[in-house]
């Protein structure tokens, strides 16, 4: 593994494997908004999803309301320090700038799709997307695809390692959003969606950007040298 690969937030096997997964869940989203946009009525299969889901009791409700918080502000904020710390103390700095920058553009595309859309629940509250899935699905995406790198898997396990992190936050909040009836299930989807087809644009960017300039700065000092 070459010092730049070791550096990468996105190892370059994965490229392969989550672009095209990136591109299909860029255009679900769309789909999806165009299907509901201006809608305030749950669809065929909304009805169906919140039926089996929504109305939980205790203990589920506190669950539900448990991982609604993580999405809150403050929750979501304690998060990402948490991850940012953990990047830190081991000296992966790039890792340590996709958890700030990876989350909060998926949060900010799922919050500009809600305008676009205008698909509203409960007394005109724009739902579609959901922020709250997006923002745990792109925290988990964030915090996997370093691991992945870190533990030189290939692109099958990699990809896998990946998907599984992002399906298990994403589907954990996404319920907590159809049960306490704060989302309809297709706004859930969207959100798991965006997050899906936002970060790893995000990280390679990153990484490019990176990279440049660190041989800027390498180039800069050979010249300095000569």
């Amino acid at each position: 593994m070459t010092g730049r690969s070791a550096r990468e937030v996105l190892p370059r096997p994965l490229c392969r494997g989550l672009g095209p997964i990136a591109a299909f869940a860029a255009l679900v989203v769309v789909v999806l908004g165009v299907l509901y946009a201006g809608d305030s009525t749950p669809g065929t299969v909304d009805a169906r999803v919140g039926a089996a889901v929504g109305g939980v009791g205790t203990p589920w409700r506190h669950v539900a309301l448990a991982l609604d918080f993580l999405g809150e502000p403050v929750g979501a904020a304690t998060l990402v320090v948490a991850a940012v710390t953990g990047c830190l103390l081991l000296r992966r700095p790039r890792a340590a700038v996709l958890v700030v920058a990876g989350p909060g553009t998926a949060v900010g595309t799922a919050t500009l799709l809600k305008f676009l859309v205008g698909r509203t629940i409960h007394d005109g509250n724009l739902s579609y997307p959901s922020g709250h899935t997006a923002f745990a699905t792109a925290l988990a995406l964030v915090v996997a695809l370093p691991v992945t790198g870190r533990l030189g898997l290939g692109r099958t396990a990699g990809t896998s390692l990946v998907l599984s992190a992002a399906l298990v936050s994403g589907a954990a909040m996404g319920w907590a959003q159809v049960a306490l009836g704060a989302h309809y299930p297709t706004d859930v989807l969207g959100g798991w969606c965006t997050a899906l087809a936002v970060i790893p644009a995000v990280a390679r960017l990153l990484d490019r950007v990176a990279d440049r300039l660190v041989d800027g700065t390498a180039g800069a000092g050979r010249r300095e040298q000569s």
